[in-house]
Parts: structure tokens; sequence; C-alpha cells
């Protein structure tokens, strides 16, 4: 039975919140450089590492002004562009659409937004499949190394597994090292290509 990525501001069901706290559990033997995160415990439906005491739940509506911010800050870290303005209503359509565009999981602690990530279901021509392409993964200045990235990361691979996705794709800039150590430690395979962009009018 799979598990639809659409609905707004729901928690991940107690199944998968268990498949992510094994992911994390799984991960006391090989902890990535900096990762403090020892253990996972599924809570109604809600991830939590001891660590960083966080949950991580679907995006809500709520979120979106908070996620703009995170989103101008994730910029930033990247050296690329931010334009904010209008920011928060396309998003909304994107993430609350039926069928939705876009998904995204928030990390949260006391009522704080500590990162986020979203992905977008694609379709493989080479593998005539569906898989998962995770656009963002990031955590905030000041909390990373406290499991929080892994959290996030077990979300979105639960994710793709009840959607029955292939495989999960991403991007990182080249010269991010940490990211490149923080995922390689988490079992994704580098598969080095060059990244174009064609700007159009409008």
């Amino acid at each position: 039975m799979t598990e639809p990525l659409h609905d707004e501001a729901r928690p991940l069901s107690r199944a998968a919140a268990s498949l992510a706290a094994d992911f994390l559990d799984a991960r006391r033997d090989s902890p990535v450089s900096g990762d403090k995160s020892t253990a996972a415990v599924a809570v109604g439906g809600i991830v939590k590492t001891e660590a960083s005491a966080c949950v991580v739940r679907r995006v809500s509506r709520r979120d979106l002004a908070a996620l703009v911010v995170m989103c101008g800050e994730h910029a930033q870290y990247e050296r690329a562009p931010h334009a904010p303005a209008g920011m928060a209503e396309r998003l909304a359509r994107a993430l609350f659409a039926t069928p939705p565009r876009l998904h995204a999981w928030v990390a949260e602690a006391s009522g704080e937004l500590l990162g986020y990530a979203t992905a977008t279901v694609e379709f493989s021509t080479w593998q005539a499949r569906d898989f998962l392409h995770m656009d963002c993964l990031f955590v905030r200045e000041g909390r990373r190394g406290d499991g929080i990235g892994v959290s996030l990361l077990a979300a979105v691979i639960v994710a793709a597994r009840c959607a029955g996705c292939a495989e999960i794709q991403w991007q990182t800039p080249d010269w991010n090292t940490d990211a490149a150590r923080f995922y390689r430690r988490a079992g994704a395979i580098e598969k080095p290509k060059r990244r174009f962009s064609l700007q159009l009018d409008g």
C-alpha cells in the first residue's frame, strides 16, 4: 500500500516513521562527520532524533513565510540569487494543488523551523519509472551537525519508497564538500555531470 505525498501538514504515518527511524538507527555504525545523531524513534507518526530533539513533518500553509526565509538563507549559502517577492503564493500553488507539483518537509523544534527538504516526482525515460527528485535539503546555520539533515533525508527516502519510486536523484554544488561527504556517507552514488540552465523570457 502506497502513502500519498500530497496531504497538507500530514505527519509521516507510523509505519513510515518507523522506517525512517530504522534508517537513522542504522547510521550509528557509520555516522556522518560531525553528526551527533545517535538514535531515532517514531512517535505519533513523526520522526524524532535524540540529539536534535526535532520533528520532521510535512509543510503546512502556516510555514510558508518561514519557508521563504529559509529558501533565502539556502540561496545565500549556495551563492545563488533569490527573489522572495510573490514566492509564498507561488509555493502555495505548487504545494497545495491537487495533485501537488511540489512536496516539502520541515524540521521543527520548540516552534522554530530548523531546516527543510523539497522534492518532486519525475519520470525516468531510461528506466521507464517514476523517481523522486530532491530539489532542496537545507539546515540552518548553527544547527548543522545535530542530525537534522539526516532526519530530513530519512523522511524523503521514506516518501520515495512509499510512493513506489525507483530512486532519488539530486545535485549539490561541486564546491560543497561537506554536503558531498554527507551524501556519500548516506550511501548515495556520485555521477559527474554538467548542469545547464537556459533562461526564457517572461
